[in-house]
């Protein structure tokens, strides 16, 4: 058929029709007519041809016309929608590279081939439209809940409707065991939306934290309105959770907020979570204390922060242990996920059999160092002395504050202690020679002895290997692997070298060897400490 005046207006009508059914633009359904006739009439009169279709928005007439593009003598490559300066003055004035000439050409008749391939097209193109519809719907909607229809189930996985389209509740993302029937209700958290070839995917779960979250913010009106605020949240889907919230309005208890009057706000979430216990726990910027309240029920002792290293240890009396840990460690387990700290738990007497081997070894130290009796040493350790390098260099005022101890014995004291460092040092560095260290590193301030040794062993032995180390590789680190904190050991995290003073030392190296400019690197500081304290102030 020809596309002539009989048939222009019904040619909008059914533009019309399928923009209203498939709820898209109907320019967009046109713009697909009208690639579908190029593409026919490229068939019809040469595929190297550059054959364009306008269909008119308000009469429906299609207008058919060939492009031809002026370019150089050396870039002509299609003759039919190409030429050169000289050939193309037979048809324009003064033409120049990059002019088109366009001229209307007669419509074709769509054969029974030609018109399944246009439709295939006009399908393809409502396609794509109807997906980048999806898209732009959801795109914006992650991070909040939705309400779903269960269509399916595919492998394990619920195929759901959100009304634009499907999404996809994953097995692993499911409670438990739970199971769905075709037409169940159910509400999940969006929790990515990403465009793909298919189109956009849409991926919901129940099991991520910042569901409870949400549920939370329905529920409780005061999260919502952004006088409570949730700090964190670990779950343990199904089985127990824990969340942590503070409140910015003194008059009101964010605890008892979430758990509402007769605990109806929060048995709103739990049953929605399939009977998941849920602990309401009051945040605090204190993390040793904000860890004593995560882990309630179990009653604690003492707390010691590490922060650096990102763990806490915490002693519990005996009857408390189990408790503290739950079963199968659930419950240390979330207030670690709670706090982002590696948590040991230890009883009172385990601790204090700890200190007593820690006191032992010290008081050895002394004695073999320092040519000390034990009485002596454990004087020393009682005072808080933990290693030869305070006995050395501390101010000699301390030394006298311990019974028994006048002038000449702290003297004596320190002598021996430096003497025994000084020998060590130089032990040290003979072995690093031996181990092949360069002046380079040797000369580098703040590496003792004992480092370069501990670098040589490393197979660092130049300013040039030391520059092209990581900080985390000096001073160790923690990196999260399957979701569990695992250690880094570093060269030089024996000499207690902190990951700050590491990446000073690697950035100096950096600097001397003319790899870093120092001009830039204060100027990046600066911009570093400006943006702080723009934060800070904000």
């Amino acid at each position: 058929m020809a596309y002539t005046s009989a048939n222009q207006l019904e040619l909008l009508q059914t533009a019309e029709a399928v923009a209203r059914e498939k709820n898209i633009e109907p320019g967009l359904v046109v713009e697909a007519m009208e690639e579908s006739l190029a593409r026919a009439a490229k068939s019809r009169y040469g595929a190297e041809m550059d054959i364009r279709v306008s269909i008119d928005r308000k009469t429906g007439k299609a207008t058919f016309t060939r492009v031809r593009t002026v370019v150089e003598d050396e870039e002509l490559e299609n003759y039919q929608a190409e030429f050169t300066v000289e050939q193309a003055k037979e048809y324009m004035e003064n033409p120049e590279v990059g002019q088109q000439f366009i001229e209307e050409v007669p419509p074709v008749e769509l054969g029974r081939i030609a018109a399944q391939s246009a439709k295939q097209v006009i399908l393809q193109k409502v396609r794509e439209a109807e997906r980048d519809k999806q898209y732009e719907e959801f795109k914006d909607r992650a991070g909040t809940i939705i309400n779903a229809l269960v269509k399916r189930e595919e492998y394990g996985n619920v195929i759901v409707d959100v009304g634009a389209g499907e999404a996809v509740l994953r097995r692993n993302e499911k409670i438990g065991r739970e199971a769905y029937r075709p037409n169940d209700r159910i509400r999940c958290y969006i929790k990515e939306v990403r465009r793909e070839q298919r189109g956009p995917q849409i991926f919901l779960s129940r099991t991520a934290p910042e569901f409870m979250a949400e549920l939370f913010k329905m529920e409780v009106p005061e999260i919502y309105e952004g006088i409570i605020e949730i700090k964190a949240v670990a779950r343990d889907p199904g089985s127990r959770a824990k969340i942590a919230v503070i409140s910015y309005d003194n008059s009101i208890d964010p605890v008892g907020a979430c758990v509402g009057m007769r605990g109806s706000r929060v048995q709103a979430v739990v049953n929605e979570l399939q009977g998941e216990k849920i602990d309401i726990i009051p945040w605090n910027e204190d993390m040793p204390t904000f860890l004593v309240n995560a882990l309630q029920p179990a009653e604690v002792s003492k707390v010691v922060l590490d922060e650096e290293a990102g763990k806490i240890e915490v002693v519990v009396p005996e009857e408390q242990l189990s408790l503290a840990i739950g079963r199968r460690g659930q419950n240390v387990r979330l207030a670690s996920q709670l706090t982002g700290l590696d948590i040991d738990i230890m009883t009172e007497e385990e601790e204090s059999k700890r200190r007593q081997a820690e006191f032992e070894l010290r008081t050895k130290l002394f004695m073999d160092t320092l040519d000390l009796d034990e009485f002596f040493a454990q004087l020393l350790v009682s005072e808080g002395f933990t290693n030869l390098e305070e006995v050395a260099y501390v101010e000699l005022d301390e030394l006298l504050v311990i019974e028994g101890v006048d002038d000449d014995t702290a003297a004596e004291l320190q002598a021996r202690a430096r003497d025994y460092l000084e020998a060590e040092a130089k032990k040290a560095m003979e072995a690093a020679r031996a181990l092949g260290v360069e002046d380079s590193l040797a000369n580098f301030e703040g590496l003792t002895p004992a480092m370069l040794e501990a670098l040589g062993k490393d197979g660092v032995k130049t300013l040039e290997d030391f520059a092209t180390c990581a900080d985390w590789e000096l001073a160790g680190g923690w990196t999260t692997v399957n979701g569990e904190r695992v250690k880094d050991d570093g060269v030089l995290e024996p000499f207690e070298v902190s990951l700050e003073e590491a990446q000073d030392m690697v950035m100096t190296a950096r600097v001397m060897l003319g790899w870093v400019d120092p001009d830039e690197l204060a100027a990046e500081a600066a911009a570093d400490e400006e943006e702080l304290t723009t934060e800070e102030e904000a």
